[in-house]
């Protein structure tokens, strides 16, 4: 299994301003794309139709962001599609923490928040298989915190899950990877109906993604 890693939002801590106008967002998803190897071509030809469909330039990356509605709900629909029809072959998985909710003491290190959110979004997931690249896009990966994300996540994996999953760790940025930019448009599905109530994507998807919330 190949295992693409992509968020949104961010670890600020500043609520007395509104987001995006000096504030911090209220909250923080992370999501991500598992998909066999065999049809790993398939999320990205979804990616190249959106370019191609909405004349996106393609010597730049189109970040959710800046993308509109109908761009989004039609890529939400896509997604969807691809989730019924490959079902054992492609999944969607993703957490969001409520950060005011976070207590103090764990906002002091807030990279191991970030890997626990990812280890219980992920670790089940990966349990399941006997080899998983993992693929986060490297401004996602936060290693200050003394142990990396992939030995925490490779220790979790043989300790606690008892799993004999073998895991490899590559790095690579949405820029580079089709893959990892449906990440972030999976992220943005989720954060958007979280932090925004911008719903309708999220509508559209919800049932096909499994998701987490923490500290709601």
């Amino acid at each position: 299994m190949i295992i693409y890693l992509d968020e949104s939002g961010d670890l600020g801590w500043k609520f007395t301003a509104p987001y995006r106008n000096g504030g911090s967002s209220r909250h923080l998803t992370i999501a991500s794309l598992a998909v066999s190897p065999p049809n790993k071509h398939r999320p990205k030809r979804l990616v190249k139709k959106l370019y191609t469909k909405f004349n996106w330039p393609t010597n730049v990356e189109k970040k959710w962001a800046d993308m509109a509605l109908e761009e989004r709900v039609f890529f939400a629909k896509k997604a969807h599609e691809l989730r019924v029809n490959y079902p054992d072959d492609i999944k969607y998985l993703s957490i969001t923490v409520k950060k005011q909710n976070v207590q103090p003491h764990i906002r002091k290190d807030a990279n191991k928040l970030y890997n626990y959110m990812i280890g219980l979004s992920l670790l089940n997931e990966m349990s399941k298989h006997e080899t998983v690249t993992f693929v986060p896009d490297p401004r996602s990966i936060k290693v200050e915190s003394g142990n990396s994300l992939h030995d925490y996540l490779q220790t979790q994996l043989w300790f606690e899950m008892r799993a004999k999953t073998s895991l490899t760790t590559t790095p690579l940025d949405s820029a580079s990877s089709l893959n990892v930019q449906f990440s972030d448009m999976l992220s943005g599905i989720v954060q958007g109906h979280f932090e925004d109530g911008n719903s309708k994507p999220w509508t559209e998807l919800r049932n096909n993604i499994s998701y987490k919330t923490l500290f709601f």
